[in-house]
């Protein structure tokens, strides 16, 4: 089963799919509808500032998505940039997908001269340990207890 990984610039034609998951998997009652946030992800595919998604294709079908985004988490704007948006469609997980994705994400901040990536999880903190983040605080937000992490880029980069 072959994997590639392109992002949703390469293929505008991704973008009502890494909308759909984005919105079902964290936007959905949160006020933005999912019109709102595909012409949000339409925006951001057609730029070449972030947000960047990556979108991993098994035999040519999308399966799973990562973001290097500006910004994530409303309630620390000081920490940028962020690995956000990791997503795995329910019938593809725990083949290793997400970590593939990570690595592109990882990958494009260091061809940037990125030298740290943040992100915050409630439900994948141990497979974000496994891969190199480590784990910095923990955070309330939106009533939720969050482990805020970060990755060090800078032994990748040059």
């Amino acid at each position: 089963m072959p994997h590639a990984i392109v992002t949703n610039t390469e293929r505008p034609d991704l973008v009502p799919v890494t909308a759909r998951w984005r919105w079902e998997a964290f936007q959905q009652g949160r006020g933005r509808s999912l019109p709102e946030v595909t012409a949000a992800e339409a925006v951001g595919a057609a730029s070449a500032s972030l947000p960047r998604t990556f979108v991993l294709l098994v035999d040519g079908e999308p399966v799973g998505m990562a973001s290097l985004a500006a910004h994530d988490l409303d309630t620390r704007p000081d920490l940028r940039p962020w690995l956000a948006g990791v997503f795995v469609a329910p019938h593809a997980r725990g083949r290793g997908h997400a970590v593939r994705l990570v690595a592109a994400v990882e990958a494009e901040a260091v061809a940037r001269g990125i030298p740290t990536l943040w992100l915050y999880t409630r439900s994948a903190e141990g497979l974000y340990a496994r891969i190199g983040w480590r784990t910095v605080e923990m955070v309330s937000y939106r009533e939720k207890v969050y482990a805020l992490m970060r990755r060090d880029l800078s032994g990748s980069l040059g």
